[in-house]
């Protein structure tokens, strides 16, 4: 019997910023029913899919997402009505259709995103599978190692430094479980150390991380990487270091202005800051180092540090095809950040990840810093094959939920934790 979609529902929720997102609740004709949270971000590019605000001061301060919840109920939800549950490309494609434009703004990429996560988790859950291997396909599934947020700065904890996260990676364990506890350990000592400088902690960052106000934007990498030291840890061999520096938030007339350190850099000072930093420390990926239109920096950066080190682009690729397709062609990086909210669609998502796949680059399935208790995206990373996660600091039941459900798919699903099959460039 062919599963169909018998009815769509939306409601707004908060994120776990506080800020307006949707949730998708699709029945299908069997009865199943299930619902799907979309995340939402505040360091978003300019190539990104639009999510859909109202824009009325009077609620939520303009951010509420009711034009969205109407999109669903009034025109997205009954055009999929009767459409085949298991043929997520059918529907997606609808979706994108009824949109018709390039980045999703007449509808919203969250209304769209929405009801496509949410009849992917009711089909899986008609079909008594779980939903990473409902996802899967034929695809080969893998447990993905993780980079753990440790310290923020930038958007993510009010530009106290201008570069955006500091994260470890841990590698150099025989399971997620053991790569976690050294990731919580390592956290913990990092606020010890935090502390005992002087650094006056208030809180954490909207991904989970320490958030302290540091006189250099290097001085983050030295506490962490003196964190794995006093954890017992081997630097690079068991644990390796990685930095998203959202280099576009503070890229203004040409110039990359780092107002903690008094100083503007130009695109091959940063580029040499890069290069120091990877002699330096075991740093092992860099994400958005430079503004996200800088096409020629980016490939002379990555001709100059590729061989060596993942080049994640985020904000360069917006999860686009056609953004990552002509990062291929041009050698401006090595990996894609895949954030399933800047496209909005399953099938579009995977379609990236497939790309970067073929080209023989790394992909990163990674959360926003808006996100939900919602663990949709652990099941995701594991369907993907993608090899490598990025979900935040080991703080808040948003974040948490996700880690938790990579840690029952390792444990009741056993499939094994291999961090050489994620492609990054790791020492031995």
């Amino acid at each position: 019997m062919t599963l169909t979609i018998r009815r769509v529902q939306a409601l707004e929720i908060l994120d776990s910023r506080g800020r307006p997102t949707l949730a998708v609740t699709v029945e299908l004709s069997d009865g199943t029913r299930a619902t799907a949270k979309v995340p939402s971000g505040a360091s978003t590019g300019r190539h990104e899919a639009v999510e859909l605000r109202d824009g009325d001061p009077g609620w939520h301060e303009g951010q509420g997402v009711r034009r969205a919840v109407a999109s669903v109920e009034q025109a997205l939800g009954p055009a999929v009505e009767g459409l085949p549950a298991e043929e997520q490309a059918t529907v997606d494609r609808r979706l994108v259709e009824l949109d018709k434009t390039a980045d999703k703004s007449f509808f919203g990429a969250n209304a769209i995103l929405g009801i496509s996560c949410a009849v992917a988790r009711a089909a899986a859950q008609a079909n008594r599978l779980e939903l990473w291997r409902y996802l899967a396909g034929g695809r080969s599934p893998r447990l993905p190692v993780p980079m753990i947020n440790v310290i923020s700065g930038g958007l993510h904890a009010g530009r106290a430094i201008e570069f955006q996260d500091f994260m470890v990676i841990p590698h150099g364990f025989s399971s997620l479980a053991e790569a976690l506890e050294a990731a919580g350990r390592i956290r913990r000592l990092v606020r010890q150390r935090l502390e005992a400088l002087g650094y006056r902690l208030t809180g954490i960052a909207d991904e989970g991380g320490w958030g302290p106000r540091l006189e250099r934007n290097e001085a983050a990498i030295e506490i962490l990487a003196d964190a794995i030291a006093r954890a017992g840890f081997r630097p690079g061999e068991q644990i390796a270091l990685a930095v998203d520096v959202a280099a576009t938030h503070f890229f203004r007339d040409g110039r990359y202005q780092l107002i903690s350190e008094n100083l503007r850099l130009s695109g091959e000072a940063m580029i040499e800051r890069m290069e120091q930093w990877c002699r330096r420390y075991p740093l092992v990926s860099i994400e958005d180092p430079l503004a996200e239109d800088e096409w020629r920096d980016w490939r002379q950066l990555t001709a100059r540090l590729g061989q060596d080190t993942q080049i994640v682009g985020d904000d360069l690729f917006a999860t686009n095809l056609e953004r990552v397709a002509r990062g291929i062609e041009e050698g401006l990086a090595n990996a894609v950040l895949v954030k399933m909210n800047q496209i909005g669609t399953l099938t579009e998502t995977f379609a990236v990840v497939e790309r970067a796949r073929q080209a023989g680059w790394r992909a990163v399935v990674s959360a926003r810093s808006g996100e939900t208790e919602d663990d949709f995206l652990a099941d995701l990373a594991v369907a993907s094959g993608a090899g490598q996660i990025k979900i935040g600091s080991l703080a808040g039941s948003e974040r948490l939920a996700k880690y938790n459900r990579l840690l029952e798919i390792e444990r009741f699903a056993r499939l094994p934790f291999d961090p050489r099959a994620s492609g990054l460039p790791l020492p031995g």
